[in-house]
């Protein structure tokens, strides 16, 4: 199963990007692990989407659980899940 989650900052981006650096570190050790595939800002600046692998919603979920962002309470996120069934060659 793959899902789409998409996180809104509860916070100003200012406040946000204060906690920028740990988030960017935890997305690479995400990306690094297959659990993420994309990852980027929203633009305007209100949140972010990532692209997560083939993965459990069990594991979606701890993703969402130890993003820095949702520790300081900075984030809310939505997970739209599917099954990926028509791939790109590779995934």
């Amino acid at each position: 199963m793959f899902h789409i989650l998409t996180l809104t900052y509860l916070k100003p981006v200012e406040v946000v990007d204060q906690t920028r650096a740990a988030h960017v570190a935890w997305l690479k050790d995400e990306v690094a692990a297959g659990r993420i595939l994309l990852a980027g800002r929203l633009e305007p600046l209100t949140g972010g989407v990532l692209i997560t692998g083939d993965i459990s919603a069990e594991d979606a979920q701890q993703i969402i659980d130890t993003d820095p962002y949702t520790l300081e309470g900075l984030v809310s996120y939505e997970r739209v899940s599917f099954n990926g069934s028509i791939r790109a060659p590779g995934l």
